[in-house]
């Protein structure tokens, strides 16, 4: 969905509101993702002199599997973005929001990076997650022996972490 910010501005507008869905399935969020379309609400408003305020809110269910034992994992994300924007921005290359060049914001894409902010970089089923277990594979507490065997062969579906070593 876009906003045109640079007529907002021009027109002196009162205020605007929008409820909208944006599907974010296809983006990438670094393992994670987003199943599901998101409703999202934006407003704008204006500030004085030709300041714009903007909002931007949602929430979503985020899913993904933990870094370190490969369970499921899934959590609510939410997005509460605020923003003031003035005309000179509109010009700026630096201006943060994704903003095309005839002044419009990109919702959907304001939207998917707000959201890449909220969801961590590691997933994690728990803080205390205790991981595989380096000689079987399986999810730890294994009956694995706590220290292994000197001549112990480890699991082959770890070699290759050995050679990362090597």
């Amino acid at each position: 969905m876009q906003f045109d910010l640079r007529r907002f501005i021009a027109s002196g507008r009162a205020g605007w509101e929008q409820t909208f869905d944006c599907d974010l399935s296809g983006r990438d969020f670094a393992g994670a993702r987003i199943d599901k379309p998101v409703t999202a609400r934006f407003t704008a408003q204006a500030a004085g002199g030709d300041e714009v305020r903007m909002t931007l809110r949602a929430s979503a269910s985020v899913h993904g599997e933990c870094a370190r034992c490969l369970d499921p994992v899934c959590f609510d994300a939410a997005v509460q973005a605020e923003w003031t924007a003035r005309e000179r921005d509109l010009d700026d290359p630096d201006f943060e929001l994704p903003l095309n060049a005839a002044g419009s914001i990109d919702l959907d894409d304001w939207l998917y990076q707000e959201f890449l902010f909220q969801i961590p970089g590691v997933l994690l089923c728990s803080s205390d997650c205790p991981g595989l277990c380096p000689q079987c594979g399986r999810k730890r507490p294994c009956s694995c022996p706590a220290a292994p065997e000197p001549d112990a062969q480890p699991d082959a579906r770890l070699s290759v972490l050995k050679s990362l070593l090597n």
